[in-house]
């Protein structure tokens, strides 16, 4: 028992870094995603230039290139969106449940919210941006609490194994119950499916504008809560002790993680491992004081979807392939890793 303590210790003292550190590698993540953004907008079914990305950007539409611009513009900056949130959204789960395992998608939450908005469109006329999120966040609450509640049945209570298995059944059954829904409405089954894979393509400003309320109320909630979730780390006796309300903080920060998700979810799909990836990685770069990590976590989930995006364009010009199926095939090798170490089995 001692050993164990003394070795989490010890990873955790390796995991810390100076402020000097940690201010290097924000300022590094801030250049790479505003380099990122531009080739966003450059890069595509059509090469723009610097000269039309600069008008394409004040307004004008005399090219095609401008234009192209002006489409790439919207697209570019949900991806930034979807990405922070995301990212943001996996890092307070895995505070809150303190599993390294925790992400949307695989506890199910992304599910949860794909089918009450499918729900709602084939059998409720749902047909507003505002109403998706709703129905997204109103179905990623209901599938994380099923999820913790089943995980947390039996001897052991919510270990990350258990939390697994649990996200991973409930989200087979929603997706079946996806498909049951979907299929008997050949008028909106094909829009359902292409948006099941997560993407960002088509986006505009009138779809961005109504996630914006839901983006910055999740990312207050979840910032805000963050020294919480640095007491909650040492377990609940002793955030008792230090004055913390621990079920108190953890419905908090829950509601900012759902709030994140589901409208991430409604915009762009089920994208998922972004949740997963990113803290992890964030941890490696800052440590795991919850101040930092948590804005880190939201700043390199936009620069993972946003390079998701350009990368899904670059490797099948003139077409492309969706961001969801890239995160993917970057989160699924990351999660059998984080699985099969040894330290995660004994959490």
């Amino acid at each position: 028992m001692t050993a164990t303590i003394t070795r989490r210790d010890s990873n955790v003292a390796s995991l810390r870094r100076p402020n000097r550190v940690r201010l290097s590698w924000l300022l590094a993540l801030v250049v790479l995603l505003a380099l990122l953004m531009v080739a966003s907008l450059a890069i595509g079914s059509r090469t723009v230039s610097i000269g039309d990305m600069l008008l394409g950007l004040g307004g004008s539409l005399d090219t095609l290139g401008q234009a192209a611009v002006n489409k790439r513009v919207p697209r570019t900056l949900l991806a930034a969106i979807v990405g922070a949130a995301l990212g943001l959204a996996g890092a307070v789960m895995q505070a809150v449940t303190r599993n390294p395992l925790a992400d949307p998608s695989i506890l199910g939450v992304n599910m949860g919210a794909s089918l009450a908005v499918v729900t709602g469109i084939a059998w409720f006329g749902l047909s507003t941006a505002t109403g998706y999120i709703w129905a997204a966040v109103a179905g990623a609450a209901v599938a994380a609490v099923f999820v913790y509640t089943v995980g947390s049945l039996g001897r052991g209570g919510a270990t990350p194994l258990k939390l697994a298995l649990a996200g991973a059944a409930t989200s087979a059954a929603l997706a079946s119950f996806v498909t049951a829904v979907s299929l008997p409405r050949g008028d909106i089954s094909a829009t359902i499916v292409s948006w099941q894979i997560g993407g960002v393509g088509g986006a505009s400003f009138d779809s961005i504008r109504p996630m914006l309320p839901f983006f910055v109320a999740g990312c207050a909630i979840s910032l805000l809560a963050a020294r919480s979730l640095n007491s909650l780390a040492l377990g609940d006796d002793v955030a008792a002790s230090l004055g913390e309300r621990v079920a108190v903080v953890r419905v908090v920060a829950a509601l900012g993680a759902v709030l994140l998700c589901g409208a991430a979810t409604a915009i762009a799909g089920p994208i998922g491992f972004v949740g997963l990836v990113v803290p992890h990685l964030c941890r490696l770069l800052v440590g795991v004081d919850q101040r930092w990590l948590l804005p880190f976590s939201a700043l390199a989930g936009a620069v993972l979807l946003v390079a998701a995006d350009v990368i899904g364009r670059v490797v099948a010009r003139p077409g492309e392939i969706d961001v969801g199926i890239i995160t993917a095939l970057i989160g699924a090798p990351v999660f059998i890793a984080i699985v099969r170490r040894q330290r995660v089995r004994a959490l």
